[in-house]
């Protein structure tokens, strides 16, 4: 025969009961609440050289590791020409470069591509060119573009300005690159080698680093990188 609860033992076990079933409905509401989506970013990927000190005219290469998968690799340097990668094994691609004619001092090499599910892969190193003694360097003139912003976000404006070989703008210029609204921007002149013009980032971009190809004359001279983010990342 069970024996009777006293009333304060009783009013014990309903609190206990009370408290449990408080716990049990909490943690069911808290799981029909989708957690804070986690910022999407780049791939996870590393870029290794065959050399890290080189001259001009030297090879060099590159290999890329990535995990997720990569494909459209390209590569974004200003002391490389681009080059086509070739698979090295399960989740890595390789690439011989050669060092063009550029002045001594260390320069950036990216390479940027596009994972299996969508998502950027970017990875960089750096590479430290020196002439050797007695070598003679004619760097070529000077070409390149600049982007008034390294990042932004869907809607933001970035003014793009190129300087463009001589001769080779005789049809105009543009850059081009997924990252922006259209996937070309086309540029006005503004100088006797400078082209500039207006990109808008793309409002469907996905988060990521996506290179800015720079063409005239039919033929791309110069290449940068432009990192898509998200709005929520607490940026102003």
């Amino acid at each position: 025969m069970r024996k009777a609860l006293t009333a304060p033992a009783a009013a014990l076990v309903a609190a206990l009961t009370l408290g449990a079933s408080a716990v049990a409905a909490t943690s069911a509401f808290a799981a029909g609440i989708p957690a804070a989506a986690s910022q999407e970013r780049t791939d996870r990927a590393g870029l290794r050289l065959s050399a890290g000190a080189v001259a001009p005219g030297d090879e060099v290469r590159l290999t890329l590791t990535a995990p997720g998968g990569a494909t459209g690799l390209a590569v974004f340097s200003q002391a490389v020409d681009g080059t086509a990668f070739r698979p090295a094994g399960p989740g890595a691609w390789t690439a011989l470069v050669k060092v063009k004619d550029v002045r001594d001092g260390a320069y950036s090499v990216t390479v940027t591509g596009t994972a299996a599910h969508g998502r950027a892969v970017s990875a960089s190193a750096q590479l430290d060119v020196k002439a050797r003694a007695g070598q003679t360097v004619k760097p070529a003139a000077a070409e390149g573009i600049r982007l008034s912003a390294g990042s932004g976000r869907p809607g933001d404006r970035v003014t793009v300005t190129v300087t463009v070989p001589a001769g080779a703008d005789r049809k105009g210029a543009y850059v081009s690159s997924a990252a922006f609204a259209g996937g070309r921007v086309d540029l006005r002149k503004t100088g006797t080698h400078s082209w500039t013009g207006t990109a808008v980032v793309a409002r469907d971009v996905r988060p990521g680093s996506y290179g800015v190809h720079a063409v005239a004359g039919g033929r791309e001279f110069a290449a940068a990188h432009f990192d898509a983010v998200r709005f929520d990342t607490g940026r102003p």
